[in-house]
């Protein structure tokens, strides 16, 4: 069992492509999923295109983001000496390249950029918490820095945006229909096994009401009352069948 979004992806794609034989032209997934890990997966493993924010995308589209100064992202860059330039004008020079690997064995890189001097700054409080004698310390990952790039670019794009935001109109729906109208809040049972059985079923519940209401709008010698009557009678069915699981 894995407790974030994030290790979620590869899993259900490799299982995905074992089961339909292969993957779609583009992953769409919510900001949970955008982790460099499986940016990187799909753009050199697959053939398809991430279509996904990462964590801090929404943010950095507020004004209040954009106008932060004291955000890196926001300093001039010195590439041929490869330095930033803070707020107050000093230098951040590279110092050393380091690595951090994750509890599951992935290997980011990164280039430690420090500044010349902070001791007598008068932005200090609001540019670092670093104590006393210390100076601001920049963590820099290329990798990623490119990979949020191509990220910004397919959520900007004419056509990829537009098949972002008919995930909210596909896949949330369904979410809020199974906790609001079926009630399914949490999950009963224990164990992968009998969780999906329990989760099939609601879902199943949910595609039987979604049904209905098709055979209501279409059908002949249908009426909305006994189509209602059907499939809350199924669900409250499958209801008592999980709780005997």
């Amino acid at each position: 069992q894995r407790p974030t979004d994030t290790r979620c992806l590869l899993p259900f794609l490799s299982s995905y492509e074992k089961q339909l034989g292969g993957l779609p032209n583009h992953i769409v997934a919510d900001a949970g999923y955008g982790g460099e890990e499986n940016y990187k997966y799909i753009l050199e493993e697959t053939d398809s295109l991430p279509v996904m924010p990462y964590t801090m995308y929404r943010k950095e589209q507020k004004r209040s983001y954009k106008q932060n100064v004291m955000h890196r992202e926001h300093w001039e860059y010195r590439a041929a000496d490869d330095f930033f330039i803070c707020p107050n004008q000093r230098k951040v020079n590279f110092q050393r390249y380091a690595y951090r690997t994750d509890r599951y064995g992935y290997v980011r890189d990164f280039k430690v950029y420090e500044c010349e001097d902070c001791s007598d700054c008068p932005l200090r409080t609001q540019c670092t918490t670093a104590k006393s004698g210390k100076n601001r310390k920049i963590f820099y990952n290329p990798v990623w820095e490119e990979l949020k790039q191509r990220a910004r670019q397919s959520l900007t794009s004419e056509t990829t945006a537009t098949i972002y935001r008919q995930r909210k109109i596909d896949v949330e729906p369904v979410f809020g229909h199974v906790k609001a109208l079926l009630g399914f809040t949490r999950f009963r049972l224990r164990g992968l096994p009998k969780v999906a059985t329990e989760a099939n079923l609601y879902f199943m519940a949910n595609n039987m009401r979604k049904l209905a209401r098709l055979a209501c709008l279409y059908g002949k010698n249908t009426y909305p009352k006994s189509s209602f009557r059907f499939w809350i009678g199924i669900f409250l069915g499958q209801r008592t069948f999980c709780l005997r699981l």
